[in-house]
């Protein structure tokens, strides 16, 4: 059983998908989310973080996904052994997420406010007048103005960040205890970007609402989010706080991520800094590490042997064979 103090506990997750062989999409996951806290999960497209997201909402298509094994406790139930009608009161009351795209997840036949008081309605017991009454203090809350005649339009004559603002406004609509952002700034400009994150900051503390913040971006992680969850060809490779992350990065994926993030000298280098190769085809075996073809540090134990994920300090998680206190793995020249 998860700890009293801990909202959602994930542990050991195991996600398959069978088409065209067996294909691994999440591989032993565990973290901890507590009241209020925010953790990123970050990884190349492909990592499983989408995944591990849409496990938790109960939403992997079957067939061919599904959960092969571990638990997703969310305050003290497992989600895994609850039934669809169990799951729907739970899904959008209790736990919400943002998509990526919110053109495409927003319907384009019906107004903004429509489908803010569609969701109040299916979980709250409330009439349609009180409902609209809560869809423009939703909209207001968001930072949309004239929330009123805003509520009466539809996802197209919204901008961009509007339509963000408008997705933060339906997850948020049953004041949820858990929030997914799936990749909530990727199509957004830089401007939006911190705009879209500093409300969601604000909203957090206002609200209480503990948040999954699902990213490429190391940056936004930094910005929002109190513990980091680095995830690789559906492994977790480290987990840490972002403080800790940051300050003593152990693994040479998060290495690589770290060194990818465009800087303010990146045009004086000439190139674009990227992690060399590809990620693994997930139907395949693999017997050792998964990143160790790209890895310049790995060694034939890193191809014959998985490593597993030890605590090396701190409640700092690494799964990499050299990072033990008698060989510490070294970055070259200091980088």
């Amino acid at each position: 059983m998860a700890q009293p103090n801990v909202l959602l506990s994930v542990k050991d997750l195991e996600v398959y998908f069978y088409s065209s062989g067996v294909v691994k999409a999440v591989n032993g996951v565990s973290f901890d989310l507590g009241q209020g806290e925010s953790i990123g999960i970050v990884g190349e497209s492909g990592s499983g973080k989408s995944v591990t997201a849409t496990a938790i909402l109960g939403l992997i298509p079957s067939p061919p996904g599904k959960i092969e094994n571990g638990s997703i406790e969310f305050e003290g139930k497992d989600l895994t052994k609850l039934s669809n009608r169990e799951m729907r009161h739970i899904r959008g009351n209790d736990i919400s997420m943002i998509f990526q795209d919110p053109m495409t997840s927003l319907n384009p036949v019906y107004t903004v406010g429509n489908q803010i008081i569609e969701v109040i309605r299916l979980h709250q017991k409330v009439n349609k007048q009180e409902a609209r009454k809560r869809a423009v203090e939703m909209l207001q809350l968001v930072g949309i103005p004239e929330p009123e005649r805003r509520l009466d339009q539809y996802p197209h004559e919204f901008s961009g960040g509007m339509r963000q603002r408008a997705m933060i406004a339906i997850a948020l609509a049953c004041n949820p205890k858990l929030l997914i952002a799936d990749e909530p700034t990727t199509a957004l400009d830089v401007t939006v970007q911190a705009q879209i994150l500093q409300l969601m900051k604000n909203l957090q503390e206002k609200l209480k609402t503990s948040i999954i913040m699902i990213t490429h971006d190391l940056g936004v992680v930094w910005e929002s989010c109190h513990k980091v969850l680095v995830m690789y060809a559906g492994n977790t490779v480290e987990y840490a706080t972002v403080e800790e992350l940051y300050r003593n990065p152990r693994h040479p994926y998060t290495w690589g991520l770290l060194d990818s993030q465009i800087k303010s000298d990146t045009k004086d280098k000439g190139k674009l800094p990227s992690i060399p190769g590809n990620p693994p085809d997930l139907r395949k075996a693999i017997s050792g590490c998964l990143f160790a073809p790209r890895c310049r540090y790995a060694k034939d134990k890193c191809f014959a042997e998985k490593p597993s994920l030890l605590d090396v300090g701190q409640g700092h998680m690494v799964a990499c064979h050299f990072q033990t206190e008698a060989e510490q793995l070294v970055r070259e020249g200091g980088e």
